[in-house]
């Protein structure tokens, strides 16, 4: 058995929790959040409001609504390894408990690899990036469980694009949040905003806002800054963030990339 949990700094996230299980079996219980979870392996059974279900498809997403009673089980001697996100009720109103009740497996592989990414931006602290999946996984969690259909049209953004671009140059440093850039852009809609700015820019918001923080870094470096102040100020957490991203930006590492100038 192994286990992983934290609390990201992410509203609507109130757990992260990885997890591979050999042998367990969970008691009868009950939340007051939404837990959203995938399998990457294995098989696992559970019983919502008193119905059994049982999963091993990679491409299912399985959603426990808050308040009703469930549990879960493995099934073969190998176990099952899984992602869960537990999210409160500002991501999903209590009113959608019941569609959630009658159809708790979501076989859904786009859905799927939204709730993907949205993990792997959480384990690489990546926040804004974070806001921006959450808003997408929010947005076709809804859709399906409301009836909508997830593939319809969306509204264009005549102009948000620009604004938010402009917002996003103006808070390299310290950053924003969605709701933020939401409510200084005229209550936009997250989901709006990111999908405006890909269609102008062809990129979504939070790969615009690292593209300009490398950039600066690169300025600062060649101009003698120690790394671990480069990374600081212009708005990565530390320098294994910095590190991370320029290695993807410049293909080198920020102290290499210093010493090239001085040779």
């Amino acid at each position: 058995m192994t286990v992983s949990a934290w609390q990201p700094e992410v509203p609507g996230i109130t757990e992260v929790f990885h997890a591979r299980f050999t042998a367990h079996a969970y008691p009868a219980h009950v939340h007051d959040t939404w837990a959203l979870m995938i399998l990457d392996s294995g098989r696992v059974d559970f019983a919502l409001d008193r119905e059994r279900h049982g999963t091993g498809v990679p491409e299912t997403v399985v959603l426990l609504p808050p308040g009703v009673v469930h549990d879960g089980r493995t099934v073969t001697e190998s176990g099952f390894r899984k992602r869960v996100l537990y999210l409160d009720t500002s991501v999903l109103p209590a009113g959608l408990t019941g569609a959630a009740v009658d159809t708790p497996l979501l076989h859904d592989a786009a859905l799927r690899d939204r709730i993907h990414g949205l993990h792997r931006a959480l384990g690489g602290r990546e926040l804004f990036e974070a806001e921006s999946r959450l808003a997408f996984v929010r947005e076709r969690l809804r859709d399906r469980l409301s009836g909508r259909d997830p593939a319809g049209p969306r509204p264009a953004g005549a102009g948000l694009a620009v604004r938010l671009r402009e917002l996003l140059d103006a808070r390299t440093v310290e950053g924003i949040t969605l709701a933020e850039a939401a409510e200084a852009l005229g209550e936009a809609h997250p989901t709006h905003l990111i999908r405006s700015f890909g269609r102008a820019f062809g990129l979504p918001p939070h790969a615009y806002l690292t593209g300009r923080r490398v950039a600066a870094a690169r300025r600062l470096l060649l101009a003698g800054m120690p790394p671990a102040e480069v990374a600081v100020a212009v708005g990565f957490h530390d320098q294994a963030h910095l590190a991370r991203h320029f290695g993807r930006h410049v293909g080198t590492t920020p102290a290499r990339f210093a010493r090239s100038g001085r040779v």
